[in-house]
């Protein structure tokens, strides 16, 4: 069993949410359910007793609470949860109308401004009239290319209280990953932005605006948001509006919420699109809302008036996930640019100093970033109000919990968290009742089978394998936008195992009811029969002073096939055999000589999404001389070239 770094008192534990939830689950099913991991296995053998009890606990605001939780339970496709419940997303979000804050927006450390309950209240009740006025419905598609700012969250708010249907992209995508996404779902309405900000710098967006407005005959009216200009325009077209003259009137309409049903859509999310066309996931409403209260106040104990930061755009379903943290009557706390300023690496811990953040969100790349240049926030910030820190986006190694504990703040809850696009949510995340061990993640969801598979096909505990769901739950997909039959559906995560959610991480469980990710399942590496997972070899290597950050691939030869590292080293090293041998035994020391790669070559760059996420898939494509299907969805697309060089060494 790994180290535990940090535990929960007794008082901690018994002042939260989840152990609230226990005590109401033992009186009103008459079980004696001792701790969260009791809990959890009881949510899982009792999934509808579990979801019932928290739609009541959680205070979701419906029509109708739903006669029958869920049909067709053995069925994971045709499962149905709540299905003749009424609700309205953005009503459960706007239920506090007070002066207290809503929302705090830094635009890297230029732009500051905030938004009271009330006055959000007035901006989605101004904006769902505009939208309603301009021929919007339940069912319609509003898309944005917006910053994760204010107006982001007014319109997705203003989308969902007229039942339409959100969907969203980060302004710093190309015209052609745009189209690929809205081109798929149609929008009627377009909100863009005038420009937005990165490291200091101002990208103009109204050329590329236009271009899409232009190449999507869908849209039939445009908002635009003016961010860094505010006399901005696109053109004198009568169908383009500016956001601020409609948010800021000042008559308030009556702000009616439009009941949906339970399962009916709220979000198309899109995947990666790093192996072809991104797919339209569709999220529906109660399964969005349920799930993400469920994270908010069982797993992350976000109390009313709590601070909550994710730092994300608004093309990552972390977006969305934090914006709903206003359901549990939180204040969300928006940022827009990079995570690491030129001139102030530490911008993001001046935020959550000056701003007294509560929960704080990041990228595992952001806390590996932090702990090279090192950055020692305990010393230089006063993170008194910090609770608890969240990572996602990839694996958090044992040093990245090292360095928070030692570095950031020793008394915190670091919980390193993992789900995706797919369920909006999470499979795997913290708690802040349970301890935290060295490595690991802390548990899996309340509600969801989660379990480890190894070849055959068996669960498993302490063994790599599969992770898996074995059961429905109400955040799956409701389906992929024009997807005939739910083939695209079926062959996404229920090819491989019939009726169980295979989700393609490669996981293993522990003893303490944690996890341990290595990597993509689809990613992880063939020597001699034995599967080696790409974070057991990446948590070597980044330990070294001189790799910022690395990427490791399979290539097929003739009639055999070799593990090739590639990595990216500081500003002004180039590999040699004293940086190689480093290398070498340092993964051959830690691991196994198994894991040892038969080449390593140095390169400029490590091609990434504009999440973040390292694709070793692509760079597997190109040194392997195959086509890359779309690489607009890769935030520096340039650097495959580099690797398609590589497809003939020797």
């Amino acid at each position: 069993m790994n180290e535990i770094l940090w535990k929960p008192t007794l008082s901690e534990i018994e002042d939260s949410q989840a152990w609230e939830f226990i005590q109401e689950a033992n009186v009103k099913f008459n079980i004696s359910l001792e701790n969260f991991h009791d809990l959890y296995k009881w949510s899982c053998k009792c999934p509808e007793s579990f979801w019932e009890l928290f739609w009541t606990y959680s205070k979701i605001i419906a029509e109708n609470d739903s006669k029958e939780v869920l049909k067709n339970g053995d069925d994971f496709l045709g499962s149905e949860w709540f299905s003749d419940s009424k609700l309205n997303f953005a009503k459960n979000l706007l239920s506090k109308r007070d002066q207290s804050l809503a929302i705090v927006f830094w635009g890297e450390d230029k732009y500051k401004s905030s938004l009271s309950h009330s006055e959000l209240y007035n901006q989605v009740s101004r904006l769902s009239h505009w939208l309603k006025k301009s021929g919007i419905v339940k069912g319609d598609r509003v898309a944005g290319l917006l910053p994760n700012m204010s107006e982001a969250v007014v319109s997705m708010l203003a989308t969902s209280s007229i039942g339409a249907i959100w969907t969203s992209c980060s302004p710093d995508f190309g015209v052609q990953g745009v189209l690929d996404r809205f081109g798929q779902v149609k929008p009627k309405v377009f909100i863009c932005v005038d420009a937005y900000l990165y490291n200091g710098k101002v990208f103009n967006c109204l050329e590329k605006n236009a271009e899409i407005i232009l190449k999507l005959p869908s849209i039939e009216n445009t908002l635009l948001v003016r961010y860094i200009d505010d006399q901005a325009s696109l053109n004198e077209n009568n169908s383009i509006f500016a956001f601020d003259k409609i948010a800021d009137q000042k008559v308030t309409p009556e702000l009616i919420f439009e009941s949906v049903a339970f399962n009916d859509p709220l979000y198309i999310l899109f995947s990666s699109g790093t192996t072809g066309v991104p797919k339209c996931i569709v999220h529906g409403v109660g399964g969005t809302l349920i799930q993400h209260k469920k994270e908010h106040t069982l797993h992350c104990n976000i109390q009313e008036g709590e601070r909550v930061f994710y730092f994300s755009t608004c093309g990552w379903m972390m977006w969305n996930w934090l914006v709903s943290s206003l359901a549990s009557g939180a204040t969300i706390m928006l940022y827009d640019g990079s995570p690491i300023l030129k001139h102030n690496a530490g911008v993001l811990f001046d935020y959550a100093e000056q701003e007294r953040i509560n929960v704080m969100g990041i990228s595992a790349k952001f806390l590996d970033t932090c702990r090279k240049i090192n950055l020692n926030p305990r010393a230089s910030h006063n993170l008194e109000s910090l609770r608890m820190l969240l990572s996602t986006g990839s694996v958090l190694s044992p040093d990245c919990f090292d360095y928070v504990y030692q570095y950031v703040k020793d008394e915190i809850c670091l919980s390193s968290i993992s789900g995706g696009t797919d369920i909006v949510s999470c499979f795997v995340l913290g708690s802040s009742i349970l301890p935290v061990y060295r490595g690991e993640l802390q548990t899996r969801g309340l509600g969801l089978s989660v379990e480890v598979w190894n070849e055959l096909g068996e669960s498993v505990t302490g063994e790599k394998g599969e992770l898996v769901c074995t059961s429905t739950f109400p955040s799956k997909p409701i389906m992929f936008w024009n997807d005939k039959n739910m083939d695209k559906y079926k062959s996404s995560y229920f090819e491989r195992y019939s009726n169980v959610w295979h989700h393609g991480d490669y996981v293993k469980l522990m003893e303490s009811g944690g996890m341990i990710f290595y990597g993509r399942s689809d990613a992880t590496l063939n020597r001699d029969g034995v599967r080696i997972g790409t974070a057991e070899i990446y948590r070597q290597v980044e330990i070294l002073t001189e790799v910022l950050e690395s990427v490791v691939v399979e290539q097929a030869l003739d009639d055999d096939s070799r593990i090739i590292l590639f990595v990216k080293l500081r500003e002004g090293q180039q590999l040699n055999d004293e940086i190689k041998n480093k290398i070498v035994h340092q993964i051959r020391s830690n691991t196994s000589p198994r894991h040892v790669p038969d080449v390593i070559i140095q390169v400029s760059d490590i091609p990434r999404t504009k999440s973040g996420k390292i694709v070793e898939l692509a760079v597997q494509k190109a040194i392997n001389n195959l086509p890359i299907d779309n690489k607009t969805a890769l935030e520096n697309p340039e650097v495959l070239q580099e690797f398609y060089q590589h497809k003939e060494l020797q």
